[in-house]
């Protein structure tokens, strides 16, 4: 296979859906993961000759040693995108034990998981890109996500200390924090939802997926090489800190 490879997980829809068909554009073969094979065909479709794609359970150790083998057989890789994540919201009072472990082992310890299997390949070849899908509630935190935020602040720490520990073999890492994004998510909030969160957005619109893939593609080409440990924020002025 002549084009390098990128990967990236949960890119059946919304924001890595765009991602994917940026690095498309940016000449990478992507290799995307989806949870079920629906999304799979889904996203092999979308992909055609450019890519492919495969089942992926961030939160289950086989799922993830499958995949990796799987992506390998095509290639090395140079860029890994860990997008994939859920939300499973709750005031703390009501949150179960189940529902801070899902979102933990799931958005955290998956993206551990996935950047440890490729490791080893970028560090032979000493050269990589990962780049790391946060939240702009990892830095402002959100009443009822006190999972998926404490996940998201986990992201940027991990991007920070993974950065200091590859800088030497010229692999950079990097995080993207989106704000509030045009996706399925964002359509089922009521008028009024909209309406308060619209209120603090200065640029006073929703980002669309388009614009974080855009950051993704940047921090993935040769323009990034020497930025690495940074959390580039794409959130309409939410949040300036």
């Amino acid at each position: 296979m002549q084009k390098s490879i990128a990967v990236v997980t949960g890119a059946s829809r919304g924001i890595g859906a765009a991602i994917a068909k940026d690095l498309i554009e940016a000449n990478y073969f992507v290799v995307a993961s989806a949870t079920s094979e629906a999304g799979v065909e889904a996203i092999k479709e979308t992909l055609g000759d450019n890519g492919t794609a495969f089942t992926l359970n961030l939160s289950n150790k086989e799922s993830c040693q499958a995949f990796f083998k799987q992506v390998t057989e095509l290639g090395a890789v140079e860029v890994l995108v860990n997008n994939a994540g859920i939300t499973k919201d709750t005031l703390m009072l009501r949150m179960k034990d189940e529902d801070w472990d899902d979102v933990i082992e799931t958005n955290l310890s998956g993206a551990f998981r996935i950047s440890k299997a490729f490791l080893k390949g970028m560090m032979k070849k000493r050269y990589g890109r990962i780049i790391n899908i946060s939240s702009v509630v990892g830095a402002m935190g959100n009443p009822g996500q006190a999972n998926y935020c404490a996940s998201k602040a986990g992201i940027e720490g991990f991007t920070r200390s993974l950065a200091l520990e590859l800088g030497s073999r010229n692999i950079t890492v990097n995080a993207v924090a989106p704000g509030f994004i045009a996706t399925d998510m964002t359509k089922e909030l009521t008028e009024d939802q909209k309406q308060l969160m619209m209120a603090n957005i200065p640029l006073a619109r929703y980002g669309e997926p388009e614009e974080v893939a855009k950051a993704v593609k940047f921090l993935a080409s040769g323009d990034a090489n020497y930025i690495t440990g940074q959390v580039l924020h794409v959130n309409g002025g939410l949040n300036m800190g």
